[in-house]
This record gives structure tokens, C-alpha cells and sequence, in this order.
């Protein structure tokens, strides 16, 4: 799925995502991500993902523009807040924000369905026929405001927020699991914001613990942004 020059350059960026790793370890309190994790992260095509005109710039460890004002996630964050879900093989996990496909393709690697909503229509449907063509076919794509989940595909295992909001969407949390996590960025649109882990244990009590500040476009659609 990748040439050789896109081999080199993505194994570069798995060194510079665990040297990121091994600086935030004081605030994420992981110095290093999941084998499987990593793996994943090296297997999908970061390229395939981004704007041909950007091609040049598919393997940098930054985020990209993918056009209606949304961005493909700094690889680093990517392999951050997978590792922090710690997906398992049987798990269906929930993304909200499909952008490109990129974090939904790495997920699919990882468990056994990925359901990810996105609330920009020409994004969703392309998104779908970049994962259909490369294969992920353990993804599934439905346009809708992401606020309010998927729920007649709830519980679901794990659950990813990859746009900024000020709270965690009540109706996402009632469809986690119990013994689920969610990972979300939290805060005003592109600063102060902080990611957070938010768990469920099986007595559907709620802890939040907060991970290191980020930067993301914010949560759009009827709440997302109230």
C-alpha cells in the first residue's frame, strides 16, 4: 500500500511519534505506545489521506488541511489517542469526526468494527470510498450530527471525539459501555483545550483524567458548539 519512498518516510515518523511519546511522558504518563498501536499506525497510508497537493507533507508529524476548514490529525495525537482507548480485538469502537478516514483506518487494524459519523456530507462520502478502496473494510460511515452518537449501534466498547467540545456529549456517554473509555479533546475552539480520558466502570461511574493540552477544530453541528 505504500511505495518505497512513502516506506522510509513513514518509518521516520514512527521514530519521531515515539520520541513525542518519550517527551509527554510526564504529562500522558505513557513514555512509549502499544506495539499494536504502533503497528497500526505504520500500516495505513498516511498519504491517502491528504490533498494530492500536499503529498509532499503526508509523512510530517503535523496536522494537514483537508478542506471545509477540517484537518487530518497530527500523526503523533493519532497514535496518542488510540493508544489512551486501548482498543481490543473484539471491540466497536464510535469516532466522531470522520475528516479523511485516517483515524477510523487505523482503528479498524485494531478491532473488529469502527462506526464513525461525520457531520460534513462531501467529506463522509469520500471518506467512505477512500476506506472501500483501500480496504478497511471494517468501517462504516454515516453522515449525521455526531453529538447524539450512533445509538441504535451503542453500547459501544471505546469512543472518539476528534474535534473540540466544551463537554463530553451527554448522549455519547450513555452509549459507552460500562468498562468503556472515551477520548476527547475538551475546551474552546483551537485553545484551551485539554485531552481527557473519560472511563466507565462497571458501575457506570464516571472518572475524567485529564492528558496534555491540545489544539483541534471544534465540534459543529446543533449542540456541538452550545
Amino acid at each position: 500500500m505504500t511505495t518505497a519512498d512513502n516506506s522510509v518516510q513513514l518509518q521516520a515518523l514512527l521514530g519521531m511519534i515515539e520520541a513525542d511519546a518519550r517527551s509527554t511522558a510526564d504529562l500522558t504518563g505513557r513514555g512509549s505506545f502499544s506495539q499494536r498501536v504502533m503497528d497500526a499506525v505504520g500500516a495505513v497510508p498516511r498519504h491517502e489521506f491528504i490533498p494530492n497537493d500536499l503529498s509532499i507533507a503526508a509523512y510530517d508529524n503535523r496536522p494537514l488541511p483537508i478542506g471545509k476548514g477540517q484537518t487530518i490529525s497530527q500523526p503523533y495525537i493519532v497514535a496518542l489517542m488510540t493508544d489512551l482507548l486501548d482498543p481490543q480485538p473484539g471491540d466497536i469502537v464510535l469516532e466522531v469526526g470522520t475528516g479523511s478516514g485516517y483515524q477510523a483506518a487505523v482503528l479498524s487494524l485494531l478491532v473488529q468494527q469502527v462506526f464513525s459519523t461525520e457531520i460534513i456530507d462531501s467529506l463522509a462520502q469520500a471518506a467512505a470510498q477512500r476506506l472501500s478502496r483501500l480496504g478497511y473494510d471494517n468501517t462504516q460511515i454515516r453522515t449525521c450530527d455526531g453529538y447524539y452518537g450512533w445509538p441504535e449501534e451503542a453500547p459501544f466498547d471505546g469512543i472518539l471525539i476528534t474535534a473540540a467540545t466544551p463537554q463530553v456529549p451527554p448522549p455519547l456517554i450513555e452509549q459507552l459501555r460500562p468498562g468503556g473509555r472515551l477520548v476527547a479533546p475538551l475546551g474552546t475552539p483551537y485553545s484551551h483545550q485539554t485531552l481527557v480520558l473519560l472511563e466507565k466502570d462497571a458501575n457506570c461511574t464516571i472518572t475524567v483524567r485529564n492528558i496534555l493540552p491540545v489544539a483541534f477544530v471544534p465540534l459543529t453541528g446543533s449542540l456541538g458548539e452550545a
